[in-house]
């Protein structure tokens, strides 16, 4: 058998601590700021996605939505050591009583530490989850898309997608189901109803089926209401489902094509508008005719410096429809052979006259 750890004393005097007690003490830190500290069922909040930095991640989302949060719930407020609530000095002869109350105590000190947004451990590498506490994630995420959509401003470096989770449930399959039944009724099921697409993406998971999981989603949805009905190209709502390993979390999402699938870099870039496109490449086209003709014009001009003025304004302007150069232009056809076709059209009226 092994012989059991034992503590080593310092040149001090003092004994030294192994490494189980300061991972129990780093644990007891944490547990004291309040609230989980990783991804798990009952949670609400908002999914991160980021590109190989997840601490400056953090920041740019604690920077982001501190901002808008206060813009539409007002500044945080925060509570002091004094105003929270403390224990009975007394000792109760009822010992069951004594353990709720105490236990009453600890979890109303626990709320009163709870921040606004919190960051915690998602179980997946480049993915933030941010707890939010007392705010509606879809309707803050909605905002900040919606004005970086119409300003086009860019706030953020790293982070890539910011998708707001409204439920978590357990990543099986008959979890999922009887999560969903409630979890979807707000906006599928009647009299509300709406054209859906179901998004689907896993992480650190391999039991769960993604076919399975999306056919018995759609079907519990056209349950709740029959007229909800399908569009892939741009539905009214789109269900999100995220699985980060034993963990699965649900959100109902508006403008989800709209705002690029909720990307923060890519909804501050301007659409390419293809009647732009066309109408640039044009404009190209006619500047290069409308200086092709200049030159023609000019070259001409230096060589019948000895004609009359009148047969050249006869020339330039009167004469010559405005239809004939883009003809020419465009068809490759000379003068000449325009002037003969008018000509022989002129013959053959003369003919059947």
């Amino acid at each position: 058998m092994a012989a059991p750890a034992q503590s080593t004393t310092q040149p001090g005097g003092g004994k030294r601590k192994g490494k189980a007690q300061y991972v129990l003490a780093k644990r007891a830190r944490r547990c004291d700021a309040g609230g989980p500290r990783q991804l798990e069922p009952g949670l609400q909040g908002i999914l991160i996605t980021c590109n190989m930095n997840e601490r400056k991640c953090v920041e740019e989302a604690y920077s982001l939505l501190n901002e808008y949060g206060d813009d539409m719930y007002g500044p945080e407020k925060f509570t002091d050591k004094d105003q929270q609530p403390s224990g009975s000095e007394g000792e109760d002869d009822d010992v069951e009583a004594a353990l709720k109350k105490e236990v009453g105590d600890i979890k109303a000190s626990t709320e009163l530490r709870l921040r606004r947004f919190q960051s915690v451990e998602s179980g997946a590498n480049n993915v933030v989850f941010i707890r939010t506490l007392g705010i509606e994630p879809e309707k803050l995420v909605h905002h900040i898309l919606q004005d970086m959509y119409k300003t086009k401003k860019k706030k953020t470096r790293v982070i890539l997608r910011m998708l707001p989770i409204s439920g978590t449930c357990k990543a099986f399959l008959e979890d999922m189901k009887k999560y969903a039944q409630t979890f979807l009724e707000p906006w599928f099921k009647t009299p509300n109803k709406g054209t859906f697409q179901i998004v689907y993406k896993s992480r650190n998971n391999s039991h769960v089926n993604r076919e399975e999981v999306i056919r018995e989603l759609a079907g519990i949805v056209c349950t709740l209401n029959s007229e909800n009905k399908v569009d892939l190209t741009n539905p009214q709502y789109t269900v999100v489902v995220e699985i980060i390993k034993a963990v699965c979390c649900l959100s109902v999402v508006k403008d989800y094509m709209l705002f690029r699938k909720y990307n923060l870099q890519e909804v501050v870039k301007s659409p390419k508008d293809p009647s732009q496109l066309n109408s640039k490449q044009g404009n190209g086209k006619e500047a290069k005719l409308e200086s092709a003709d200049k030159s023609d014009q000019n070259n001409t001009a230096e060589g019948k410096n000895n004609e009359q003025v009148p047969e050249n304004t006869e020339e330039l302007g009167q004469t010559k429809p405005t239809s004939n150069p883009q003809v020419v232009n465009e068809g490759g056809a000379k003068p000449e052979l325009a002037s003969q076709a008018t000509e022989g059209s002129k013959s053959n009226e003369n003919d059947l006259s």
